[in-house]
């Protein structure tokens, strides 16, 4: 009895086999996963401090910045420094304003290249970007590659030179407030707005509710005024008279070879002749830390 006790001990049903293979298998890939993303992200954020605090390592002398997903002033991050879920595929003008002031002082920093992919968002930030870059002293050079739009293109229109390809999208000198209005699904659902505020048109552009006359005026002035800012800040940053911009400046985006007719791109091209503009500029090969 106790040779056989001993051997039921050491064989193990082939089911029971199959169950704890399998679940050692998920197991792996969860740790695995689990471990790829806190290495990927305690990376990226690790290069984010580096370069916002302090000199470039190594054989860099330019400093590369991302410009993509939607611009805001700001972005969330957790306790830890991490950026929220919400805010992932986004950049904030104050990260990248830290990062060009870093710049201005770091010796080994000869120029800035940014590379941009986004659709827009704050115009207050593609503002505050616009007038970071112009400040900076050192060359700028900005690639554009699927888009370069609306808050995203007014950001990079202060930069020395831009490129973009035949088929990105360039421009899109406009401004949107628009929303989903949900006043009548709520009246349907039994649901009643309750007005509480303190001024006419404090809660003006509330979904909940329907948007009076006088309220869109309102709401439609300041588009109208942020519209104006922007083609203005593309003229002056591009160059380009004022009236022209105001031609085109229909909210349209435009491709590659007609932005460079229009003046809001210097070529059609992409990093690589983004490198060589630049090494051309500071005298040496162009090794880029991006940020």
């Amino acid at each position: 009895m106790e040779e056989i006790e001993i051997k039921h001990k050491k064989s193990m049903p082939k089911f029971l086999k199959r169950i704890l293979k399998i679940f050692g298998l998920f197991l792996l890939i969860f740790v695995a996963s689990g471990v790829s993303y806190f290495v990927y992200d305690s990376v990226l954020y690790s290069s984010y401090q580096n370069i916002s605090g302090g000199a470039m390592q190594g054989d860099c002398n330019v400093l590369g910045i991302n410009i993509r997903g939607d611009l805001y002033t700001y972005l969330v991050r957790d306790e830890d420094g991490y950026v929220t879920e919400d805010y992932l595929d986004a950049t904030s003008s104050e990260e990248i304003i830290d990062s060009l002031e870093n710049a201005k002082n770091d010796t080994n920093v000869k120029a800035v290249m940014f590379d941009v992919d986004s659709y827009g968002g704050a115009p207050v930030a593609g503002e505050e970007i616009a007038i970071a870059i112009k400040s900076t002293e050192k060359p700028t050079v900005a690639f554009i590659r699927q888009a370069g739009v609306s808050a995203a293109y007014w950001a990079i229109s202060s930069a020395d030179w831009i490129l973009a390809s035949k088929s990105s999208d360039v421009g899109s000198i406009g401004v949107t407030m628009s929303y989903l209005e949900k006043a009548k699904q709520n009246e349907d659902s039994g649901l009643k707005y309750i007005e509480l505020s303190s001024g006419k048109y404090k809660d003006a552009g509330d979904p909940d509710r329907i948007l009076s006359k006088e309220e869109k005026e309102v709401l439609l002035r300041d588009v109208l005024l942020t519209h104006e800012n922007f083609i203005r800040a593309v003229s002056e940053n591009r160059n380009i008279p004022l009236e022209k911009v105001a031609s085109f400046a229909d909210g349209s985006s435009v491709l590659g070879e007609q932005a460079k007719s229009l003046g809001l791109i210097d070529a059609v091209g992409g990093y690589e002749e983004a490198r060589n503009y630049l090494s051309e500029k500071i005298g040496e090969e162009v090794e880029v830390c991006w940020w």
